[in-house]
């Protein structure tokens, strides 16, 4: 843990800090990535989880159109360029350790690529895997046949 999230630990409630600063004290894994988990801001449901460097962070904060990096594509991917399912977000937080993201999201339809509201959909039980939930959108619709 950073000097910086310690000292964050004892700090008053609504006390600010310096952006700069708790951002360059965030722990990026060692290809410049942290984890960012979606949560839709009003239900409290988990919509997904993604990856965002520095860049897409700062991007994210500007703007506040939720921006990802994509490993697959080695390149910004802003949340529904293509399939135009978009997340705003309405804030953002870092978890103790300043390794983990928790962004709370205005999502437009679908968050996840298969049509589906969330990510989440294979319910694992004591006897085996379940499909929680049926697409909102076909996967075709939203991007093409393949």
């Amino acid at each position: 843990m950073t000097l910086t999230f310690k000292a964050l630990e004892r700090a008053p409630v609504d006390s600010r800090h310096d952006l700069d600063t708790v951002l360059a004290a965030v722990r990026f894994n060692a290809d410049g990535l942290i984890p960012a988990i979606a949560q839709q801001h009003d239900s409290g449901e988990v919509l997904m989880m993604a990856w965002m460097n520095r860049e897409a962070l700062a991007e994210t904060l500007r703007t506040g159109r939720v921006c990802y990096w994509s490993r697959s594509r080695g390149t910004l991917w802003r949340k529904g360029e293509s399939s135009g399912q978009q997340q705003h977000l309405k804030s953002a937080a870092l978890d103790c350790d300043g390794d983990t993201l928790l962004l709370q999201v205005a999502q437009t339809g679908p968050a996840c690529h298969t049509g589906r509201r969330s990510c989440f959909y294979v319910l694992l039980e004591q006897d085996g895997a379940r499909i929680g939930s049926a697409p909102l959108i076909d996967p075709d619709t939203l991007y093409g046949k393949a």
